[in-house]
């Protein structure tokens, strides 16, 4: 058996003869097994917050999104589409038509997109269960779904045949405008349902028909500014990427959900490094205890190591003693605490103990991602901790 680990379990699990050493030991396995805990917590708390910040933008952005790098708009043609529905790992696609235009209503006036979709948006996007009130719109009408932030702005009520929502754009063209009138294409549309997603979101977009958008803008019937693709379960997107841009020639822009909503990743995963270095300094703190705790071990059994140096043991093996004693109670916190710790999540999981509304749980997330971080964590700094303390053990201490 290795000498230095045959110690140090016995100095780990035997009592000290000196009381206060017992105690201050204790300490310094609460402090590993609350840290580690704690971390684990707050990580997956962190994991659950990103999750559900990120289900408000899922339900509008599709996983990958087209658009074109020469213009606002390019043309599809059918033999592409085909050969988009051919591709191994794409589920659907549908193709989107976005413009930024004044709406218009009962005197107010506010400027946002109208998205022109066709009959498959539904298939690759989930807004239609963010609907708050009415229904979705239907194909081919002057029909239109609108934000609950837009619905506000405009005290706007839903199938109002009376009162019609307004959509005005400038007319494509150059030259001098004689008559301001003439300047703008108008089209009234009655909007059918309510959507609330975020209030960011709530205020960004207008849904109507895509042939509706397309004659509003004076577009071509194949002339579109967006192809919105939902991938299968488990697709290659590395794949789907490459062949869409070769039925493309390269003249499309390519972004998936990460890329169409940077600033929101970066700034959740920001703030998740951020909780990390801050509880990982907190555990570093606690493990100033372990190093105490250490120190008090080697000078308690000072005259032992005298015993072993004087039997022939080097000073290397005495200190790997004391290294291998502060990392073995670093695993063993580690694991206790990463174990209440998954007990805490998943009961909060299951059970919803701690509840931000009444009817919103705290989300947490469990992850094998956040127990492996913990474990590594503490582990490297027990060690590093250990190493500090062990490095005390010299032959002029024994001397």
């Amino acid at each position: 058996m290795n000498f230095p680990l045959y110690i140090a379990k016995r100095y780990i699990f035997s009592n000290s003869k000196n009381n206060a050493i017992n105690i201050i030991n204790r300490i310094a396995s609460m402090g590993i097994i609350v840290g580690a805990m704690a971390l684990f917590v707050v990580l997956s708390v962190f994991s659950g917050l990103k999750v559900f910040s990120l289900s408000f933008s899922n339900n509008i952005d599709p996983d990958i999104k087209i658009t074109s790098t020469l213009g606002k708009s390019f043309f599809v043609s059918p033999i592409q589409e085909n050969k988009i529905k051919e591709i191994e790992g794409v589920a659907s696609y549908t193709k989107i038509l976005e413009e930024r235009v004044l709406f218009t209503f009962n005197g107010k006036q506010e400027v946002t997109y109208l998205k022109g979709i066709d009959s498959n948006f539904n298939k690759v996007n989930e807004i239609k269960k963010t609907l708050y009130n009415g229904i979705w719109l239907n194909p081919n009408t002057d029909e239109v779904v609108v934000g609950y932030g837009i619905a506000q702005k405009f005290s706007l009520g839903l199938l109002d045949f009376n009162n019609s929502l307004a959509i005005l754009v400038p007319k494509p063209g150059k030259g001098a405008i004689e008559n301001p009138a003439e300047a703008f294409n108008e089209m009234e549309v009655f909007p059918v349902g309510i959507y609330a997603i975020s209030e960011d979101l709530d205020s960004k977009y207008v849904f109507a028909d895509l042939g509706l958008a397309q004659e509003l803008l004076e577009y071509k019937p194949n002339q579109i500014s967006g192809i919105e693709v939902k991938m299968k379960k488990d697709a290659d997107e590395n794949a789907i990427v490459s062949k869409l841009k070769t039925i493309f020639n390269n003249k499309i822009n390519l972004k998936n959900r990460a890329q169409l909503n940077e600033s929101l990743y970066k700034m959740l995963n920001t703030e998740n490094l951020a909780v990390y270095l801050i509880f990982t300094l907190v555990i570093i703190i606690a493990l100033f205890n372990l190093i105490g705790a250490l120190i008090m071990m080697i000078l308690d059994k000072k005259a032992n190591l005298k015993t072993l140096l004087n039997l022939g043991t080097e000073i290397k093996d005495l200190r790997k003693i004391f290294l291998l004693q502060g990392t073995l109670l670093s695993v063993f916190g580690g694991i206790i605490g990463l174990t209440l710790g998954i007990a805490i999540v998943l009961l909060q999981q299951h059970y919803e103990l701690v509840m931000i509304t009444p009817t919103l749980a705290y989300p947490v997330v469990f992850s094998i991602e956040n127990v492996l971080i913990v474990l590594a964590t503490i582990i490297t700094l027990g060690f590093i901790a250990s190493l500090i303390a062990s490095s005390r053990v010299s032959k002029k201490l024994l001397d």
